[in-house]
């Protein structure tokens, strides 16, 4: 049974995700806090406590914006203790999990909470207390539908055409999808996706992007570096991909 502590400022984003929690039958205890700072002391007496202790708290599901110190500044304080809880980040905004990530957080929820998604976020968090390995990502290695891709946004699960996606950029252990229309964050490699949509006219120009070969618009060559024009960005190609690309571009049938 996990020992979990919810902090949100917002009073009925913290009472929903504490609902939530006590509905799950993995938490045993869900406390909440209004605030970074009333959850800082609050983990101080955990680990004051010890791990089998009353105080004891397991995982925290962080809000990231929030008045004074922010879910990102409690979650960077947390790393320098010997035996933080675990961290799992509930929020509206999806352009931190690359942050949020990179502080080896356990999952990252977007509001409005499912029950399915958070239950998911509990899972995870459950396996890494008990040191059991967790299972692969979320999204399945065969989609139902190979002609889109689905993305997780505001709490909705949306599918986004393959066709449509220019590029796509590695973001830790996230990929962000391109087209002309915004971006959307997925939970899979970017190996993963070179793989899978290989056949599909995506090929990699660095080990940050892949891109669609047919929204590519113009090669650039200039004093050696080569580069794409994608719509209106301008991607930088590695030298190891130059000369696959070139080659690739060459045989591109004529639109």
């Amino acid at each position: 049974m996990l020992r979990a502590l919810a902090v949100d400022d917002e009073r009925p984003s913290l009472e929903e995700l504490l609902y939530l929690l006590h509905a799950d039958p993995r938490i045993g205890t869900a406390e909440g806090a209004g605030d970074a700072t009333e959850a800082l002391r609050r983990i101080n007496r955990a680990l004051q406590s010890g791990p089998g202790g009353p105080e004891a708290i397991d995982v925290v599901f962080l809000d990231i914006h929030m008045p004074g110190l922010d879910g990102l500044d409690l979650a960077r304080l947390l790393t320098g203790f010997a035996k933080p809880p675990l961290v799992v980040f509930v929020t509206a905004h999806e352009d931190f999990a690359v942050q949020a990530f990179d502080l080896k957080v356990v999952d990252y929820v977007l509001k409005p909470v499912r029950k399915e998604r958070l239950a998911e976020a509990v899972r995870r968090a459950a396996e890494l207390r008990d040191n059991t390995p967790s299972l692969p990502a979320p999204i399945p290695v065969h989609e139902p539908d190979p002609d889109h891709i689905p993305v997780e946004l505001g709490g909705v699960t949306r599918f986004v055409a393959v066709d449509d996606i220019t590029h796509v950029e590695a973001q830790g252990d996230y990929a962000r999808l391109h087209t002309d229309r915004g971006s959307h964050l997925v939970r899979i490699p970017l190996s993963t996706l070179e793989e899978r949509w290989r056949a599909r006219g995506f090929v990699r120009i660095h080990r940050r992007h892949l891109v669609a070969l047919r929204h590519i618009g113009e090669l650039r060559l200039d004093a050696g570096a080569v580069s794409v024009l994608v719509g209106a960005e301008e991607l930088q190609v590695s030298r190891r991909h130059a000369r696959e690309l070139r080659d690739l571009l060459m045989r591109r049938p004529a639109s």
